[in-house]
């Protein structure tokens, strides 16, 4: 027997078989790789570029806000911010609680605290939790852990520098406001770039955890003319993303252009005392929060530039400079009827009641409605059948003068004078046979918007409200009813549904002392470079012109005579004059002047609530408009107090204080001009 093992030999097939299949294993490798390194490569190149190198934008500084005369009302200023970088802190944690325990006691904020994660410099957590997270996400990031803190600890920080490693300050600019509560609804205020315009701002070069953006005012208005425009540098870092060194050449930031305000702070201050001064007179008198919002306003009647704009109630924007504190600002959304964080001069709108009647009265002086000399008779009161039930005195509805006794025989001059309800319902609705049809609703509203009711005036200030001029379809669409005589009569004394803004009341009364132009109202007069030089002068504009018989594309057709415009402005004139409705309170002493009172009756959630919506008895809000001089007009001021009561009693003080202020400025400027 053979006990010799038997070797099996391996068929040659097989091994051509194995040969083959390295050879195209080794073909597939060598396509791959001349896939990813010739026809991929340039792909996975910037794949390792994007995680090798990143871009570092460079913050522009932002531009400054000056007023007409050169004071500063926003500025940059240096904040110190004590920061750590978790990377460099040491690697023995005792000497790392060491230095927490001393920032600790430098600078207030606990070792140890839990809380929500929050923008940078937002208070709430301790030392050692936001280390962690930048630990976490970017251990070689600087991450704040007290914000604005005192110089002198800044200089202790730096002196100690070496002692603590990882602990470092930074500098960061923040917007100063030094005027404050005084212009903050025309100002505005910065905040961080939200999550819905992260990538339009990105798209832009800003860092959306970084950068902040304009959130209301000019500051929103005219971002980007103040904000610059970022640099940039290409830096390359490691896996922990510790940067290396800088690759190529750096973009260095543009800095954002200042602006100059048309603004006087001067003006604005007074605006602000004598508004103030009169609304808590009026709270103080009722021992209750009577009157919550109030408005003034001051303006260029011949160029449209706002002089003053004073809202109240208003807020501290200096309180948003480094975050939006959140009780801080609850605080001011709670406050329902105030409604701070609200521009009340452009923003809401109220029935303008007798100023309105400058527009009844203009357009039924130009239609040929009412001759300047014809008289009306007011007796106090009249009444207007229903006419779906004429024979029933029970459905009739009486319309009073505030004159319950009656004006008597009243022209076109005394009417404004004395600001005559029954004159204006007739010569607007039509009465009977002395007055037949009437100015109707149809042309009241054309010159209503012929005199910048109803529509935006454009003024650069985000968020102006349009106000209302109703018509019969409109009364349709959102009440379900028909227009009406009674409809037609509350709408030529700016009452029903009419509402406006102050700038409105104020725009209207500016186009009448300027002759017939409506003005763009505007508040940025210059905009500037770095070094001060006027980059761009920002030019009167008229929107359109009442009487120039130029019937414009866009525009209210419309077209004024001259002396109608004459006509008003002397019967404004009138109501400063002994006999008229402002005569002892908002007549100037020595400088002649015109204006029209308004009285506007009105009923809100607030007052229904509180039963003072009793028919003929309505609360009111406050209204005075006037321009001085009255032969050259150059300064057009209107105060609302929002139920302030009698317009010349509550407004026409306030509108006095503010001429007088406004001349006596001008007397001083004069004095020690060069």
């Amino acid at each position: 027997m053979n006990d010799k093992p038997v070797r099996k030999s391996i068929q040659s097939w097989r091994i051509q078989v194995l040969y083959i299949a390295l050879i195209l294993l080794g073909f597939l490798f060598i396509g791959r790789l001349y896939q990813f390194q010739i026809l991929e490569g340039s792909v996975y190149q910037a794949q390792a570029d994007e995680n090798r190198f990143t871009e570092v934008r460079i913050a522009a500084e932002r531009g400054v806000i000056y007023d007409r005369n050169g004071q500063i009302l926003v500025r940059n200023i240096p904040t110190f911010n004590i920061v750590i970088t978790p990377a460099l802190l040491p690697d023995s944690e005792a000497e790392t609680q060491a230095t927490y325990l001393w920032l600790s006691e430098l600078t207030g904020v606990p070792i140890s605290q839990e809380g929500e994660a929050a923008a940078r410099c937002v208070p709430g957590r301790g030392i050692t939790q936001l280390v962690q997270e930048g630990a976490t996400n970017a251990p070689y990031e600087t991450w704040p852990i007290a914000c604005d803190v005192d110089e002198s600890i800044a200089r202790v920080i730096n002196e100690t520098a070496a002692d603590h490693p990882g602990v470092s300050v930074e500098i960061e600019p923040v917007r100063e406001y030094p005027t404050g509560e005084l212009t903050a609804n025309i100002i505005g205020y910065l905040g961080p770039i939200s999550e819905q315009t992260e990538v339009y701002y990105e798209s832009l070069g800003f860092v959306a955890d970084r950068d902040k953006v304009g959130y209301s005012g000019i500051e929103y208005q005219y971002q980007e003319i103040l904000a610059g425009t970022n640099g940039l540098k290409l830096v390359e870092i490691d896996v922990a993303g510790q940067e290396l060194r800088e690759i190529g050449e750096v973009i260095q930031p543009v800095a954002g252009n200042s602006l100059r305000l048309t603004i006087d702070t001067r003006l604005q201050a007074a605006a602000q005392t004598a508004l103030r001064n009169r609304m808590e007179f009026i709270n103080r008198y009722a021992n209750e929060r009577r009157s919550p919002i109030g408005v003034v306003i001051a303006m260029n009647p011949n160029t449209g530039e706002i002089l003053a704009m004073v809202s109240e109630p208003t807020y501290e924007n200096n309180r948003f400079a480094r975050f939006i504190p959140a009780n801080y600002y609850q605080q001011l959304v709670a406050d329902d009827r105030g409604k701070p964080l609200i521009n009340h001069a452009i923003q809401l709108a109220f029935p303008p009641g007798s100023t309105y009647k400058l527009v009844t009265g203009v357009g039924s002086l130009n239609e040929g409605v009412i001759t300047p000399n014809e008289t009306l008779f007011d007796p106090g009161k009249i009444t207007i059948a229903n006419r779906y039930f004429p024979n029933d005195p029970g459905k009739a509805k009486d319309f009073v003068c505030w004159n319950e006794d009656g004006h008597g025989d009243v022209d076109y001059l005394h009417a404004l004078a004395w600001s005559c309800n029954i004159y204006f319902y007739k010569i607007c609705g039509g009465y009977e046979n002395e007055v037949d049809p009437g100015l109707g609703i149809d042309l009241l509203g054309q010159y209503a918007r012929a005199l910048g009711y109803g529509d935006l005036l454009g003024i650069d200030l985000p968020g102006e409200y349009n106000g209302l001029v109703p018509t019969r379809d409109w009364k349709r669409r959102t009440q379900g009813e028909n227009w009406s005589t009674g409809d037609t009569y509350n709408a030529a004394t700016g009452q029903g549904y009419v509402l406006a803004t102050p700038l409105q009341v104020l725009n209207s009364a500016a186009t009448i002392a300027n002759g017939g132009r409506v003005m763009w109202p505007h508040l940025v007069q210059e905009i500037l470079d770095g070094e001060g030089n006027v980059v761009e002068a920002i030019e009167p504009r008229v929107l359109w012109d009442l009487t120039d018989g130029v019937l414009t594309e866009g525009t209210p057709d419309i077209n004024v005579e001259s002396w109608v415009i004459e006509l008003t402005q002397q019967g404004m004139h009138m109501v400063t004059l002994d006999g008229g409705t402002v005569y002892g309170y908002g007549n100037l002493d020595t400088i002649s002047s015109a204006g029209k009172t308004g009285t506007g009756e009105f009923c809100d959630t607030v007052a229904f609530n509180k039963g003072l919506c009793e028919p003929g008895n309505w609360p009111t809000h406050a209204w005075y408009v006037a321009f001085a001089p009255y032969e050259n007009p150059e300064i057009v001021v209107v105060a609302m107090v929002y139920n302030g009561g009698e317009g010349a009693v509550t407004s026409g003080p306030i509108v006095k204080q503010v001429l007088e202020t406004y001349f006596t400025l001008k007397a001083i400027d004069a004095a020690g001009a060069p």
